[in-house]
């Protein structure tokens, strides 16, 4: 949906994960093979990941300032199950986190979260205020003030129906 550049560093893979749906169309990339594979999803974790894409989309409509667009499990509460190891690499000193444990997406998602809290790219991250839409987008703007995924199919049909209204 959206023509804009994608979110840096680990980012780009949070939101990969919320744009698995296409709310307006349905289609739901967690469905394919093709699509989970992308995620390292076997069939049977792919209810987990739609519960984890959901509490996504409502943290990032929190940070573009909208309600939720249904209840979900709390993001934080699915991130404390997902333990992540402080790495040190050796040559260099460098530090990162890395997931510890078996359930690689989420703890790869809480690894990203939280390097991009150090860097401050965390609540950049938005989702679209389009009710069918929702589409995960990193705003660049420079007030960090974006509404939408894309401002000519999403922006321009918001202008339009407030246009119609008057």
């Amino acid at each position: 949906m959206s023509e804009r550049v994608p979110a840096p560093g680990g980012l780009v893979l949070v939101q990969g994960l919320v744009n698995t749906l296409d709310m307006e169309d349905g289609v739901d990339g967690l469905d394919t093979a093709d699509g989970r594979a992308r995620y390292g999803l076997t069939a049977d974790e792919v209810p987990a990941a739609r519960e984890l894409r959901e509490s996504l989309r409502v943290t990032l409509l929190a940070h573009a300032g909208h309600p939720p667009h249904r209840e979900v499990t709390p993001l934080g509460v699915l991130l404390a199950r997902a333990p992540l190891l402080v790495t040190i690499d050796t040559d260099d000193g460098s530090a990162r986190l890395t997931p510890a444990d078996g359930e690689p997406l989420l703890s790869r998602v809480a690894a990203a979260i939280a390097d991009s809290l150090t860097t401050g790219t965390w609540t950049r991250l938005k989702a679209c205020e389009a009710p069918t839409c929702h589409w995960a987008y990193y705003d660049r703007s420079p007030a960090g003030r974006g509404r939408w995924c894309s401002m000519q199919v999403c922006g321009a049909r918001a202008k339009m129906r407030r246009y119609r209204a008057k």
